[in-house]
């Protein structure tokens, strides 16, 4: 999994996999979901990021449970 944030566009992006994206769709205004040939969620945007997100420069991950 990989985040970045691109602060001169205001935007958010948080790649799950490296999976060609086949299909983007506008889930709600200014958030993009790309999706692979088999409709698996491989990434999303988040545009104007910092009026969205709480803080679009930190990022927190944890772990609970084992990973399937």
């Amino acid at each position: 999994m990989n985040v970045t944030y691109d602060a001169e566009v205001d935007m958010l992006r948080i790649v799950f996999s490296n999976t060609l994206v086949e299909e983007s769709d506008e889930d709600r205004p200014g958030v993009i979901i790309d999706y692979d040939k088999d409709g698996n969620i491989v990434g999303m945007e988040i545009l104007d990021a910092s009026h969205r997100t709480e803080n679009p420069l930190a990022v927190e991950y944890s772990v609970v449970g084992k990973a399937a």
